[in-house]
């Protein structure tokens, strides 16, 4: 069976192993999910994420953060999908939840996080936008 939408499959493996508690999850990597778990890294929604070999097969370990028993993850789900890209601007950038949350942004420069884009234009440094991958709470 083939896998439609690799980024779904992704944040649905996240989704499962938090409800069930897990420490961590596998899933296939390929370098474009790697620069997605850097992001939630950076923000501190996971605690790592690494590459390990299963069976001759490069798997990206992701190690799950929990605060007091519950998972730092409320919400996580897809906004662009493979036959309906999203793309939003610079300017069109409103915090998600009012803060708590953040967008997972595909720019030409590499994928960030919408507040971290938007500390780049009130430093006066790039106006970036892109393709929002999806929304984490």
């Amino acid at each position: 069976m083939s896998m439609q939408d690799a980024i779904a499959d992704m944040f649905t493996r996240i989704r499962n192993a938090q409800s069930r508690l897990k420490p961590s999850v596998m899933c296939p990597k390929t370098n474009y999910k790697a620069s997605i778990l850097s992001v939630l890294e950076r923000e501190g929604y996971i605690s790592d994420h690494e590459t390990v070999d299963v069976d001759g097969k490069p798997q990206l370990k992701i190690t799950l953060r929990y605060h007091d028993g519950k998972p730092v993850i409320h919400q996580i789900s897809r906004v662009s999908k493979p036959s309906l890209p999203v793309y939003m601007a610079y300017d069109e950038m409103v915090p998600v939840c009012n803060g708590l949350g953040i967008r997972i942004i595909s720019t030409s420069n590499g994928m960030f996080s919408d507040r971290e884009l938007r500390s780049l234009v009130s430093q006066g440094k790039q106006k970036l936008g892109g393709a929002v991958i999806g929304e984490v709470v």
